[in-house]
């Protein structure tokens, strides 16, 4: 590179550093959200990041605003839009905005960005990229779900491919096998298998018609529990679990509070405290705390967890109770290797 193109870069991440660095008044602080095609409204990871700025709205006094994508074209002319009118920190939402954000992140480097499902190495300086170790909040569920199962037959499925689904689909399937070693049982799981990387996927994060299909045919092969990792897709399947008298697992929030209208269905939720994190972000900026990089939210720090059984708390039995928290702290400390386990050793 030219000297000129050098000297250029460190100049770039010098305001970036410096801008990071630099307290800004509450009243003056604006953040902005930029969702994915699920919409805001999707009762899952766009709505619970939502929370965070919501929450900030009203105890840090800041201004906050979200802008829709309704295709993925939307992406960047919707972060435009913030960039233009200098919000403080915007905000982008899922694995699918990483490009986005990065292209935009790089050619504004005088503007602060938060990513959530998504980090970059080597790390941008003006973006935070929050991701969530899920994997171990699900393989709690996958514990449980196994135990409660009364066919022996359980299942998940995704929206698409992508890591922040997959993860989900990971930890759930090695808690089951998990269950399985330490009970001497033989649940089985329909929709994902980490060692050939194939399952079932509804293609789309929006129609509930996918999800009460993709959940009748499970219950069909003998499933009574599904984890739909698919956003408002698993409303569907949450409906077609009501008429069927099965259970659902909902995922990112606490599925009982946010789509109440299927209550008596939910066994529980493994929950990433997406609002937390933005929450935290914001206060970064609002202190002059900001600066790139990577959290991660686990078991250990609070950043994922499974929700209350809610009304299945009496029907989820104490040794069960008991055995979940043993084997939540056996993932903190590292006696429980995920991977090991979905790798069959």
């Amino acid at each position: 590179m030219p000297v000129r193109g050098v000297v250029r870069a460190l100049a770039l991440v010098a305001v970036a550093a410096l801008l990071a660095s630099t307290p800004v008044a509450a009243g003056t602080i604006r953040v902005g959200q930029i969702t994915d095609v699920g919409g805001i409204d999707d009762k899952s990871f766009n709505a619970t990041a939502w929370r965070g700025i919501q929450q900030a709205i009203e105890e840090l006094g800041i201004e906050g605003r979200y802008l829709e994508s309704q295709q993925q074209t939307d992406y960047i002319k919707n972060i435009q839009e913030f960039v233009t009118q200098r919000y403080d920190l915007i905000v982008t939402v899922g694995f699918l905005l990483g490009d986005a954000t990065k292209e935009m992140a790089e050619r504004h480097p005088d503007r602060k960005f938060a990513i959530l499902d998504f980090s970059y190495e080597p790390p941008l300086p003006n973006v935070l990229g929050m991701v969530f170790a899920t994997d171990e909040a699900a393989f709690l569920a996958g514990y449980v779900a196994a135990a409660m199962t009364k066919t022996g037959t359980v299942a998940t499925f995704g929206g698409l491919p992508i890591p922040p689904v997959t993860i989900f689909m990971e930890g759930f399937e090695a808690g089951i096998k998990y269950y399985n070693q330490v009970k001497g049982t033989r649940v089985r799981l329909l929709g994902w298998n980490s060692q050939t990387q194939r399952g079932v996927f509804a293609g789309n994060f929006e129609s509930t018609d996918d999800g009460r299909r993709i959940a009748e045919s499970f219950f069909d092969e003998g499933a009574d529990i599904v984890m739909p990792v698919a956003g408002p897709v698993g409303l569907g399947s949450a409906a077609a679990a009501r008429d069927r008298g099965a259970m659902i697992i909902g995922v990112d929030t606490d599925w009982y509070v946010s789509a109440p209208e299927f209550a008596g269905t939910y066994l529980t939720s493994v929950v990433k405290r997406m609002d937390v994190a933005v929450y935290d972000a914001v206060k970064m900026v609002l202190e002059g705390r900001f600066e790139g990089g990577t959290y991660v939210g686990t078991l250990a720090n609070g950043g994922v967890d499974i929700a209350p059984y809610h009304e299945y708390e009496e029907k989820v039995p104490a040794w069960l109770k008991a055995e979940v928290e043993q084997v939540r702290q056996k993932i903190i400390d590292g006696e429980i290797d995920i991977r090991a386990i979905l790798a069959g050793r």
